[in-house]
């Protein structure tokens, strides 16, 4: 996501020489199927409708990250690069991003896309359910959006995010607050934001700064405790 939640969620070739890596898998077992192939590039453009920039001001949030020209964003869960893509062509001087997500189908369209756009510092990861598969010690930001009740064991996948972030490297997650709002998923299938930041503080991470400008989102950074 940001591989997503087909009806629930909206959100998040040239590539580096870091071939693709992974295997296909849905990260709970009650994800709903992506479209079909003949429906995928309808289901791309529903995630990418100009609506949705109204309230998940996906400019604001590259800018709210702060990357420094040579940095790093890994985008986990990243979908067909709704945010990657925007990274990208804001580091595309000297920094990189990785875009993960656990469908091969939402790869391949990244990958599609990444050529289009004609960018060079893209490396898509087809990641496990469990494990995003990302490099250690490479991103200098760890972006997580729409995607956090996704993770089979939210903790244990933090740890292994933590192992992905460089030294003074920083996560941000974003997700709905857990009361109805105009867009997201159901209640049922979202994290209180009291409830990640537990979760997070288990893993080791704690609370850094916190952006306040998505009307049905928080909007966390975070840091290893250690």
């Amino acid at each position: 996501m940001k591989f997503f939640l087909l009806g629930l969620l909206l959100v998040g070739a040239a590539v580096s020489p870091m071939a693709t890596a992974g295997a296909q898998g849905p990260r709970s077992q009650s994800t709903p199927q992506l479209p079909a192939s003949a429906d995928l590039a309808g289901y791309i453009a529903s995630l990418e409708e100009p609506g949705r920039a109204e309230w998940q001001k996906p400019d604001e949030v590259i800018r709210a990250l702060k990357l420094l020209p040579g940095e790093t964003l890994c985008d986990v869960g990243s979908g067909p690069g709704y945010f990657a893509l925007r990274a990208a062509r804001l580091l595309e001087a000297s920094g990189w991003v990785y875009a993960e997500d656990v469908e091969a189908s939402m790869i391949d369209a990244l990958r599609d896309r990444v050529s289009q756009a004609r960018l060079s510092n893209v490396t898509p990861i087809l990641g496990l359910p469990e494990d995003p598969l990302l490099p250690r010690a490479a991103c200098d930001v760890i972006l997580v959006v729409n995607t956090y009740h996704l993770f089979p064991n939210g903790p244990a996948f933090l740890r292994r995010l933590a192992k992905s972030l460089k030294p003074g490297g920083r996560l941000a997650n974003i997700d709905f607050h857990k009361r109805e709002t105009p867009q997201g998923p159901v209640l049922a299938r979202r994290v209180a934001r009291e409830a990640f930041l537990a979760d997070a503080q288990r893993a080791s991470f704690r609370l850094v700064g916190e952006e306040k400008f998505l009307p049905y989102q928080y909007f966390l950074l975070l840091k290893p405790s250690r």
